[in-house]
């Protein structure tokens, strides 16, 4: 980007839990090694999602309420540019916004965290799992009738915490967030996209704008990474199909295969796991939403449609 073009400063909104801060922080510093000359400052915000936690997501409105306040900041010109962990955008922005890059994954699989048990299998009946995430709950519960799933909400912290004190056996937590907080010791195993297959999204950051906004989408595509962006992009794909919320047991993970193609699997569930439906579909980099969609037809012509209005 030319440097006469470049604005001299930038805000980017953040919410103000320790991941977000880190995800907010990481992005300010790749923007800064390219752009010394920039001044860049972080907008902390509380949101909704933030502050109501004795419910779970579903029941509140879903994970756009961790999105919300920070597009407001973007609409009334109090930020430039917002961070997001990309399983946490709604499948549908608001008119006048858009994900202007997806920058490069951290590890998208699930960990299972727990200071007695090395797996899942060892688990003994009735011990408590706490997630705060219906498409893990139905997973666990498809595999593993004999535990008790139990909601966790709050975050990072919060949720090791309860687990040190003993209110739950194990935890289910996205490997990413442990990893970018420097807390992989934490971690017992990270669980295959066999055992839990991730969440759309997950592991990836995305930022948002205003689509008004042309200099500031130059500005942040080197943070794009391509490889990233068609499998979140596939992933979103199949979950707009479905119109995916929380309140559906939903699951859709698409990895590079052979640097062209990709591999894109999904499910939907029941939240008590007693039906899972799968699907799974395959194709070049350049098709990437035609295969979420793909995906999201066998679903539906598996069934999938009953699942989903169950949920509404």
């Amino acid at each position: 980007m030319p440097a006469h073009s470049l604005p001299r400063r930038l805000v980017i909104a953040t919410r103000e839990s320790a991941l977000a801060l880190w995800q907010a922080r990481h992005i300010q510093n790749r923007l800064q090694t390219l752009y010394p000359a920039l001044e860049i400052k972080l907008l902390g915000m509380t949101t909704q999602g933030d502050k109501i936690l004795d419910q779970s997501l579903s029941k509140i409105g879903g994970k756009g309420l961790f999105v919300k306040e920070l597009e407001t900041a973007l609409a009334d010109g109090r930020a430039d540019m917002a961070v997001h962990s990309m399983k946490d955008v709604p499948m549908r922005l608001p008119d006048g916004f858009i994900i202007a890059a997806i920058t490069e994954r951290e590890d998208p699989h699930d960990a299972l965290v727990s200071n007695r048990y090395q797996r899942l299998q060892d688990l003994p009946p009735g011990a408590i799992v706490g997630t705060s995430s219906l498409r893990r709950e139905s997973q666990l519960r498809a595999a593993f009738p004999h535990l008790q799933v139990q909601p966790l909400r709050g975050n990072v912290q919060t949720r090791l915490a309860k687990l040190d004190a003993g209110q739950y056996d194990a935890i289910v937590l996205a490997a990413a967030g442990l990893k970018r907080l420097g807390l992989s010791d934490r971690i017992a195993c990270i669980l295959s996209s066999d055992e839990s297959l991730p969440a759309v999204g997950q592991g990836a950051l995305g930022i948002e704008i205003r689509t008004n906004r042309p200099e500031l989408a130059s500005l942040l595509e080197p943070l794009n990474h391509p490889a990233t962006a068609d499998c979140v992009t596939a992933e979103r794909a199949m979950s707009l199909r479905l119109n995916g919320s929380c309140q559906v047991p939903l699951g859709c993970f698409a990895e590079v295969v052979e640097d062209h193609f990709l591999r894109v699997r999904g499910f939907v569930a029941k939240p008590d796991g007693s039906q899972i439906l799968r699907a799974e579909a395959n194709g070049s980099r350049q098709s990437a939403p035609a295969l979420g969609r793909q995906v999201a037809d066998l679903l539906l012509t598996e069934g999938a449609q009953p699942l989903i209005q169950a949920q509404d």
